[in-house]
């Protein structure tokens, strides 16, 4: 196994601690819009024959989407509590199989996809080992696609970071991962590739990008859940990390009427895998 020994590490163990919220994960997290698996389709020309592998499934969220399609689904998901939730969420679709293993120990059996797709997972995976597994486990002519959830914001709206900046500094003070999201036009701006670091290299064509704008609404309480399910509070000590939830949920009902929005550029990233050695 090839990669940074500490990142790998760090991967696993922040991919895992989802799994210590798995409910609430579930019921906060935002999912992806109808209109997303049209243009997957229409890209791809998946139909009800395709397989897909899917990666990171969590909960199922986007796996729900993918199985309406009529496509047989084998979703990977590595934390053991999220894979069961999943399980429990798609037992209508006995065209979905979930397996729990992180997507570089998987054992693929020799099985080969139509398309591989992670939902807000692909960051999870070593990109050392990750791309050229992608490549290896689609067919020829196969399809890579990538979706996520970017949080962003518009001049001039009320942004529940900017309202609770005091109280991030008062429990967290120094924490170079708060701040204002970025403008929803600049994130629009990033069309190029696959919106990572490290890139695939000549493992895959030209991405095809699309952008969603998203919004979902919480209550103060709501609010503090989702942020609970990110990886960026999941990192915090418990200590820290439930009294500044707490303060965070107080506010929202005080001075924002228990009621926040989180803006999102929900995307599609597709590309084809290319015929290289």
């Amino acid at each position: 196994m090839t990669g940074d020994p500490e990142k790998r590490a760090n991967r696993r163990d922040l991919g895992r601690v989802f799994n210590e919220v798995a409910e609430v994960y579930d019921r906060v997290r935002p999912g992806y819009p109808d209109e997303l698996f049209a243009d997957l389709v229409a890209i791809t020309g998946m139909d009800e024959r395709s397989s897909v592998l899917e990666v990171g499934c969590g909960t199922g969220q986007a796996t729900r989407s993918l199985a309406a399609l009529g496509c047989s689904v084998t979703a990977v998901e590595p934390g053991r509590d999220m894979a069961a939730l999943a399980r429990r969420r798609l037992a209508a679709f006995p065209g979905v199989e979930v397996e729990t293993s992180t997507f570089e120990e998987w054992d693929d059996r020799g099985a080969r996809f139509d398309a591989l797709v992670a939902a807000s997972s692909w960051h999870w995976v070593d990109p050392s080992i990750g791309w050229r597994r992608a490549h290896d486990v689609l067919r020829p002519g196969g399809w890579l696609a990538l979706l996520g959830n970017v949080v962003v914001r518009r001049p001039g709206e009320p942004e529940v970071y900017a309202e609770t900046a005091d109280l991030h500094e008062r429990f967290c003070p120094g924490n170079p991962g708060w701040g204002h999201p970025p403008l929803e036009d600049d994130v629009r701006g990033t069309d190029e590739g696959w919106g990572l670091v490290d890139g695939p290299g000549g493992l895959f064509g030209p991405t095809i990008v699309r952008w969603y704008p998203t919004v979902q609404w919480f209550d103060g309480a709501g609010f503090a859940d989702h942020l609970r399910s990110t990886s960026l509070y999941r990192g915090l000590d418990r200590d820290v990390r439930e009294p500044l939830l707490d303060a965070i949920a107080e506010l929202v009902l005080t001075r924002m009427d228990d009621r926040a929005s989180r803006r999102y550029l929900t995307v599609l990233r597709v590309g084809q895998r290319s015929e290289v050695p």
